[in-house]
């Protein structure tokens, strides 16, 4: 191994998931699933070059979006339901060493459905297969859930029990207590690191001996449908594990709320407008926000809309809810940090909520920004969180409720 071995990501993703449609590319707290993935090897320091493995177009274009290179696209019989790993590492390391001549000292697996990955997870990975030039490959591991020697194995034939696993000297370790038993881990999909011959000499993704990685359970993660994945979310909402993320990291609900500022268009309104031939115009708002913002202000938590539009329907749906209401507001982010000043209030007890670029201006002032789930890209990408609920149809009072439960003050419900 040289000091500064040469190190290819691969990321393997391709088109046809079932449990989770187009799962690769799906949105995850405001970015593709892939993304997480990518950036782990590209905010890495030792990682030399990035790939993504894909049969898909769509894969391909969200992945060089991200700064991964797609120099081939994979097989459509690499990327079936019962397609190994083994047989697509092989293709992409034969791939490159015949049309770029490139043979990387060490190939890194980084699957996208283990998105929350520690920040220097793939650097200690790197150190420790130099450190171990015997060790054929890495795998990440958390504690196991469940103990292997208590379960059992039932046979067909005679329907009899016997256990799956024996601890030498130990009789009947299934009635043994937990604490006496061997640790036992489960690996996981956040890392795999491996030296090429094992892949392309031994046909195997492993080979022998294998170091562990051991990894915080907390970062456990496998997304397969879209429960495993909103659950993952909330851990990244959470803002408690430090974590590789696509642009910058997302930062917790403050301890303290005192202000909750809110856009009005496309975040109160669904940001369409019917407008009269005599140019009257109505907009669309949900009832719900109304109970919401009455339960933050029953709770001493002020709440007022800026809004870029000088418009009378804003002056009437802010009327009817009893809320303060700046309009004509061209400059976001100057208007807030006079309104700070002038009203002797912290930054870092406000929440911002909005869904639009003019937006992002506003979100570093503030310690926490919030957009609808139908937000403008730029938007998405650089809030703390993404709500569920779109503009218009009660994101507000989703905002909230989780302010509320967030402080442990009294809910909706």
């Amino acid at each position: 191994m040289v000091d500064r071995p040469e190190v290819l990501a691969v990321i393997p993703a391709r088109g046809g998931s079932k449990g989770l449609l187009r799962k690769n590319v799906y949105d995850f707290a405001g970015f593709p699933l892939i993304s997480y993935s990518i950036a782990a090897a590209r905010q890495s320091t030792s990682v030399t070059r990035t790939i993504v493995t894909t049969d898909d177009g769509e894969i391909a274009a969200v992945a060089k979006e991200y700064g991964a290179e797609v120099p081939f696209l994979r097989p459509a019989e690499l990327a079936q339901d019962t397609t190994l790993d083994l047989p697509v590492f092989q293709h992409a390391l034969r791939w490159l060493a015949e049309h770029e001549n490139y043979i990387p000292d060490l190939v890194i697996q980084l699957r996208p459905t283990s998105p929350i990955r520690p920040i220097h997870l793939v650097d200690t990975a790197v150190q420790m297969m130099q450190t171990h030039p015997e060790a054929e490959s890495l795998r990440g591991v958390v504690p196991a859930g469940q103990n292997p020697f208590k379960m059992w194995l039932i046979d067909p034939e005679s329907g009899l029990m016997q256990p799956l696993k024996e601890v030498p000297g130990m009789d009947e370790p299934y009635n043994t207590a937990r604490q006496l038993l061997p640790q036992a881990y489960w690996q996981t999909g956040h890392i795999d690191v491996i030296r090429p011959h094992v892949i392309l000499a031994k046909n195997q993704m492993s080979g022998s001996p294998i170091l562990p990685l051991k990894i915080d359970p907390r970062y456990t993660v496998d997304i397969d449908n879209l429960e495993t994945l909103l659950k993952a979310e909330e851990l990244v909402w959470s803002g408690t594990l430090e974590m590789v993320h696509p642009r910058q990291p997302r930062r917790p609900l403050p301890p303290k709320v005192d202000l909750v500022v809110l856009d009005f268009d496309g975040t109160m309104t669904d940001d369409r407008v019917w407008v009269r031939e005599d140019g009257f115009e109505m907009v669309a708002a949900h009832r719900g926000d109304g109970l919401g913002i009455s339960a933050l202000r029953k709770n001493g938590i002020r709440v007022i809309v800026v809004s870029k539009e000088r418009n009378p329907v804003v002056s009437a749906r802010c009327r009817k809810l009893n809320l303060p209401v700046i309009q004509g507001v061209d400059d976001k982010a100057a208007l807030l940090a006079n309104y700070f000043e002038e009203h002797e209030i912290n930054p870092q007890h406000t929440i911002y909520m909005g869904n639009d670029i003019n937006d992002v201006p506003c979100f570093p002032l503030v310690a926490y920004a919030v957009v609808v789930a139908d937000a403008e890209p730029p938007a998405r990408r650089n809030a703390d969180r993404v709500l569920t609920r779109s503009g218009g149809h009660g994101a507000v009072r989703e905002l909230c409720e989780i302010i509320l439960r967030h402080l442990n003050l009294p809910d909706l419900s």
